[in-house]
Protein backbone atom coordinates (compact mmCIF):
# COMPACT_ATOMS: atom_id res chain seq x y z
CA UNK A 1 0.00 0.00 0.00
CA UNK A 2 1.64 3.22 -1.17
CA UNK A 3 1.96 5.91 1.50
CA UNK A 4 2.87 8.87 -0.69
CA UNK A 5 3.82 12.15 0.96
CA UNK A 6 3.43 14.90 -1.60
CA UNK A 7 5.75 17.87 -2.00
CA UNK A 8 3.09 20.09 -0.50
CA UNK A 9 2.79 17.88 2.55
CA UNK A 10 6.52 17.90 3.31
CA UNK A 11 6.70 21.59 2.36
CA UNK A 12 9.16 21.23 -0.48
CA UNK A 13 10.48 24.30 -2.26
CA UNK A 14 9.37 25.06 -5.79
CA UNK A 15 11.83 23.81 -8.44
CA UNK A 16 13.68 26.43 -10.43
CA UNK A 17 13.02 24.51 -13.62
CA UNK A 18 11.36 21.24 -14.66
CA UNK A 19 12.49 19.06 -17.56
CA UNK A 20 9.83 16.59 -18.66
CA UNK A 21 10.61 13.10 -19.88
CA UNK A 22 9.19 12.19 -23.26
CA UNK A 23 10.35 8.56 -23.23
CA UNK A 24 9.63 6.19 -20.37
CA UNK A 25 12.77 5.24 -18.39
CA UNK A 26 14.05 1.66 -18.35
CA UNK A 27 13.43 1.38 -14.64
CA UNK A 28 14.75 2.70 -11.33
CA UNK A 29 18.18 3.30 -9.84
CA UNK A 30 18.35 3.05 -6.06
CA UNK A 31 20.45 5.49 -4.03
CA UNK A 32 21.43 6.24 -0.47
CA UNK A 33 22.54 9.57 1.03
CA UNK A 34 26.16 10.52 1.53
CA UNK A 35 27.58 10.96 5.01
CA UNK A 36 25.90 10.08 8.30
CA UNK A 37 22.19 9.45 8.78
CA UNK A 38 20.95 9.32 12.36
CA UNK A 39 19.47 5.98 13.48
CA UNK A 40 16.90 8.07 15.39
CA UNK A 41 14.96 8.36 12.11
CA UNK A 42 13.61 4.89 12.85
CA UNK A 43 11.92 6.21 16.00
CA UNK A 44 10.87 9.73 14.99
CA UNK A 45 9.22 10.41 11.64
CA UNK A 46 9.68 14.16 12.09
CA UNK A 47 13.40 13.61 11.51
CA UNK A 48 12.58 12.00 8.16
CA UNK A 49 10.70 15.10 7.04
CA UNK A 50 13.54 17.32 8.25
CA UNK A 51 16.11 15.23 6.36
CA UNK A 52 14.12 15.31 3.12
CA UNK A 53 14.01 19.10 3.38
CA UNK A 54 17.75 19.20 4.12
CA UNK A 55 18.50 17.08 1.06
CA UNK A 56 16.57 19.49 -1.13
CA UNK A 57 18.48 22.42 0.31
CA UNK A 58 21.79 20.64 -0.18
CA UNK A 59 20.99 19.81 -3.81
CA UNK A 60 19.59 23.23 -4.73
CA UNK A 61 21.88 25.50 -2.73
CA UNK A 62 24.98 23.35 -2.43
CA UNK A 63 25.05 21.72 -5.86
CA UNK A 64 23.11 24.33 -7.78
CA UNK A 65 20.55 21.85 -9.09
CA UNK A 66 17.05 22.93 -10.02
CA UNK A 67 15.45 20.74 -7.37
CA UNK A 68 16.07 17.66 -5.28
CA UNK A 69 18.03 15.35 -7.54
CA UNK A 70 15.84 12.36 -6.79
CA UNK A 71 12.50 11.26 -8.15
CA UNK A 72 11.43 10.32 -4.63
CA UNK A 73 12.88 9.39 -1.24
CA UNK A 74 11.91 6.54 1.09
CA UNK A 75 12.03 6.57 4.89
CA UNK A 76 12.01 3.78 7.52
CA UNK A 77 8.27 4.24 8.10
CA UNK A 78 7.28 2.95 4.65
CA UNK A 79 6.59 6.48 3.46
CA UNK A 80 7.53 7.62 -0.05
CA UNK A 81 8.32 11.34 -0.30
CA UNK A 82 7.53 12.77 -3.71
CA UNK A 83 10.46 14.83 -5.04
CA UNK A 84 10.73 15.43 -8.81
CA UNK A 85 8.09 12.78 -9.33
CA UNK A 86 7.10 10.69 -12.38
CA UNK A 87 7.84 11.90 -15.91
CA UNK A 88 10.41 14.44 -14.71
CA UNK A 89 14.13 14.07 -15.46
CA UNK A 90 16.17 13.38 -12.29
CA UNK A 91 19.73 14.62 -11.83
CA UNK A 92 21.20 12.20 -9.28
CA UNK A 93 22.18 9.27 -11.51
CA UNK A 94 25.17 10.97 -13.14
CA UNK A 95 25.82 12.86 -16.34
CA UNK A 96 24.26 11.16 -19.33
CA UNK A 97 22.50 8.58 -17.14
CA UNK A 98 19.44 10.44 -15.87
CA UNK A 99 17.02 9.85 -18.73
CA UNK A 100 17.46 6.09 -18.52
CA UNK A 101 16.23 5.52 -14.96
CA UNK A 102 14.30 7.23 -12.21
CA UNK A 103 16.32 7.97 -9.04
CA UNK A 104 14.82 6.57 -5.86
CA UNK A 105 16.76 7.34 -2.66
CA UNK A 106 16.54 5.62 0.71
CA UNK A 107 17.26 7.66 3.84
CA UNK A 108 20.38 5.65 4.61
CA UNK A 109 23.96 6.85 4.95
CA UNK A 110 27.53 5.68 4.80
CA UNK A 111 27.52 5.86 8.61
CA UNK A 112 24.86 5.67 11.29
CA UNK A 113 21.76 4.15 9.73
CA UNK A 114 23.32 1.95 7.03
CA UNK A 115 21.07 -1.13 6.94
CA UNK A 116 17.53 -0.66 5.59
CA UNK A 117 14.77 -1.52 8.09
CA UNK A 118 11.91 -3.65 6.80
CA UNK A 119 9.61 -0.65 6.61
CA UNK A 120 12.06 1.09 4.31
CA UNK A 121 12.30 -1.96 2.04
CA UNK A 122 8.51 -2.15 1.89
CA UNK A 123 8.39 1.56 1.01
CA UNK A 124 11.08 1.13 -1.62
CA UNK A 125 9.08 -1.64 -3.28
CA UNK A 126 5.96 0.56 -3.06
CA UNK A 127 7.88 3.40 -4.71
CA UNK A 128 9.06 1.20 -7.56
CA UNK A 129 5.51 -0.04 -8.18
CA UNK A 130 4.29 3.56 -8.13
CA UNK A 131 6.85 4.62 -10.75
CA UNK A 132 5.94 1.67 -12.91
CA UNK A 133 2.23 2.49 -12.68
CA UNK A 134 2.40 6.29 -12.85
CA UNK A 135 5.68 6.92 -14.60
CA UNK A 136 5.98 4.11 -17.12
CA UNK A 137 9.18 2.77 -15.51
CA UNK A 138 10.56 -0.39 -17.07
CA UNK A 139 11.62 -3.51 -15.21
CA UNK A 140 15.19 -2.50 -14.33
CA UNK A 141 15.99 -2.33 -10.62
CA UNK A 142 19.58 -1.16 -10.38
CA UNK A 143 21.89 0.55 -7.92
CA UNK A 144 23.46 3.94 -8.50
CA UNK A 145 26.81 2.11 -8.74
CA UNK A 146 25.59 0.23 -11.83
CA UNK A 147 27.24 2.19 -14.62
CA UNK A 148 28.65 4.89 -12.35
CA UNK A 149 31.78 4.96 -10.15
CA UNK A 150 30.32 5.16 -6.64
CA UNK A 151 29.68 3.01 -3.56
CA UNK A 152 26.04 4.14 -3.58
CA UNK A 153 23.64 2.68 -2.44
CA UNK A 154 25.90 0.86 0.04
CA UNK A 155 26.42 -2.88 0.27
CA UNK A 156 23.43 -3.78 2.54
CA UNK A 157 20.90 -2.07 0.26
CA UNK A 158 22.65 -3.12 -2.93
CA UNK A 159 22.29 -6.79 -1.98
CA UNK A 160 18.52 -6.26 -1.85
CA UNK A 161 18.58 -4.42 -5.18
CA UNK A 162 20.43 -7.29 -6.85
CA UNK A 163 18.00 -9.85 -5.44
CA UNK A 164 14.99 -7.89 -6.66
CA UNK A 165 16.52 -7.45 -10.09
CA UNK A 166 17.06 -11.20 -10.25
CA UNK A 167 13.86 -12.44 -8.58
CA UNK A 168 11.44 -9.52 -8.95
CA UNK A 169 9.79 -7.41 -6.28
CA UNK A 170 8.38 -9.15 -3.22
CA UNK A 171 4.59 -9.41 -3.02
CA UNK A 172 2.96 -6.22 -1.83
CA UNK A 173 2.26 -6.69 1.85
CA UNK A 174 -0.28 -4.94 4.02
CA UNK A 175 0.53 -1.87 6.08
CA UNK A 176 1.75 -2.96 9.50
CA UNK A 177 -0.42 -1.42 12.20
CA UNK A 178 1.30 -1.22 15.61
CA UNK A 179 -0.48 -3.19 18.35
CA UNK A 180 -3.32 -1.35 20.06
CA UNK A 181 -2.68 -1.33 23.82
CA UNK A 182 -5.35 0.89 25.40
CA UNK A 183 -7.87 3.66 24.76
CA UNK A 184 -6.16 7.04 24.73
CA UNK A 185 -8.20 9.82 26.29
CA UNK A 186 -8.04 13.10 28.17
CA UNK A 187 -8.53 13.89 31.01
CA UNK A 188 -6.48 12.73 32.79
CA UNK A 189 -3.21 13.34 30.95
CA UNK A 190 -1.95 10.05 29.52
CA UNK A 191 1.68 9.43 28.63
CA UNK A 192 3.61 6.60 27.01
CA UNK A 193 5.24 5.20 23.92
CA UNK A 194 1.87 4.30 22.42
CA UNK A 195 0.84 7.97 22.63
CA UNK A 196 4.05 8.99 20.87
CA UNK A 197 3.54 6.33 18.18
CA UNK A 198 0.02 7.58 17.44
CA UNK A 199 1.13 11.22 17.46
CA UNK A 200 3.95 10.45 15.02
CA UNK A 201 1.54 8.74 12.67
CA UNK A 202 -0.97 11.58 12.79
CA UNK A 203 1.80 14.10 12.14
CA UNK A 204 2.93 12.02 9.19
CA UNK A 205 -0.63 12.15 7.84
CA UNK A 206 -0.39 15.94 7.89
CA UNK A 207 -2.10 16.84 11.17
CA UNK A 208 -0.62 19.68 13.22
CA UNK A 209 0.22 17.80 16.38
CA UNK A 210 3.15 17.74 18.76
CA UNK A 211 5.00 14.46 19.28
CA UNK A 212 5.77 14.48 22.99
CA UNK A 213 4.20 11.24 24.23
CA UNK A 214 1.55 13.19 26.18
CA UNK A 215 -2.12 12.81 25.30
CA UNK A 216 -3.59 16.14 26.38
CA UNK A 217 -6.06 18.71 25.01
CA UNK A 218 -4.28 19.14 21.67
CA UNK A 219 -4.12 15.41 20.98
CA UNK A 220 -7.75 15.04 22.02
CA UNK A 221 -8.78 17.72 19.53
CA UNK A 222 -6.90 16.00 16.70
CA UNK A 223 -8.41 12.62 17.59
CA UNK A 224 -11.93 14.10 17.57
CA UNK A 225 -11.41 15.85 14.21
CA UNK A 226 -9.86 12.75 12.64
CA UNK A 227 -12.67 10.46 13.81
CA UNK A 228 -15.24 12.92 12.45
CA UNK A 229 -13.45 13.15 9.10
CA UNK A 230 -13.31 9.35 8.76
CA UNK A 231 -16.83 8.86 10.18
CA UNK A 232 -15.57 6.58 12.94
CA UNK A 233 -17.86 5.89 15.89
CA UNK A 234 -16.02 6.77 19.09
CA UNK A 235 -16.37 8.91 22.18
CA UNK A 236 -15.29 12.34 21.03
CA UNK A 237 -11.57 12.87 21.43
CA UNK A 238 -10.72 9.29 22.35
CA UNK A 239 -8.45 7.00 20.38
CA UNK A 240 -10.17 3.63 20.47
CA UNK A 241 -9.04 0.69 18.36
CA UNK A 242 -10.98 1.86 15.30
CA UNK A 243 -9.41 5.33 15.46
CA UNK A 244 -5.99 3.81 16.11
CA UNK A 245 -6.17 1.42 13.13
CA UNK A 246 -7.51 4.14 10.83
CA UNK A 247 -4.41 6.24 11.52
CA UNK A 248 -2.48 3.67 9.48
CA UNK A 249 -5.10 2.18 7.19
CA UNK A 250 -7.44 5.01 6.17
CA UNK A 251 -6.63 6.95 2.99
CA UNK A 252 -4.94 10.32 3.49
CA UNK A 253 -7.42 12.97 2.34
Amino acid sequence: MLDLITREQWQGRRPREVTRLTVAPDGVKVHYLAGTVSPELVHDHRLCVDLVQEVQGWHMDGRGWNDTGYTALVCPHRAVFEARGPWVLPSANGSGLNAGHYALACLLGEHGLVTPPQGMLDGLADGIRWLRAEGGAGRDILGHRDGYATECPGDPLYRVVKRWQREGLPPAGPVRVPPFARILKYPPLMTGDDVRTWQQQMRRRGWAIGVDGKFGPASKAVAAAFAKEKKIVSISGQVNKAVWDAAWLAPIT
